[in-house]
């Protein structure tokens, strides 16, 4: 039977790609109690390749955003990884930090981040409602636009 989490996906037309690998030495997730902490998902295309670049040179707003939406489809994909495929043990997003790779004058970090935000709330409605931080920085891992990481409640 398909849990209500799953239904609201597949309701919405989005698949969730399989849980990335880790690209370095750390685990992609850790539970403790009641959290899970998902580690950073980078920002990859639908085939699975990666979105280079830095916003306000090589990227633009839109963009941005739809690279921080891979991650949070990253992010859902290593929590059921997390939870043995059953997302609807998914109590909350209790908050997500974002990390845009981007120009020094670049400024509008927060309506890239805004890409993996909307994804919470579009499927699990008030539950993904989250506390965040949106963070420029100079470079992220292999080049990527953007990295998302989360924190979520879980039963």
């Amino acid at each position: 039977m398909t849990g209500r989490i799953e239904a609201r996906l597949a309701e919405l037309g989005i698949e969730l790609p399989e849980a990335p690998a880790p690209v370095a030495a750390y685990v992609p997730f850790v539970r403790t109690g009641n959290l899970l902490h998902v580690s950073g998902q980078i920002s990859r295309d639908p085939a699975g390749g990666l979105i280079r670049g830095r916003l306000g040179e090589d990227i633009d707003v839109a963009a941005g955003a739809a690279a921080a939406r891979s991650c949070a489809l990253a992010l859902l994909a290593q929590a059921r990884a997390a939870l043995g495929g059953d997302l609807d043990r998914l109590v909350r997003v209790v908050k997500i930090v974002g990390f845009v790779a981007a120009a020094p004058d670049f400024a509008d970090h927060p309506k890239v981040v805004n890409g993996a935000s909307e994804v919470f709330l579009e499927v699990l409605g008030e539950a993904g409602r989250h506390a965040r931080s949106a963070v420029g920085v100079a470079s992220l891992p292999l080049g990527v636009a953007v990295e998302v990481e989360a924190l979520f409640e879980v039963a």
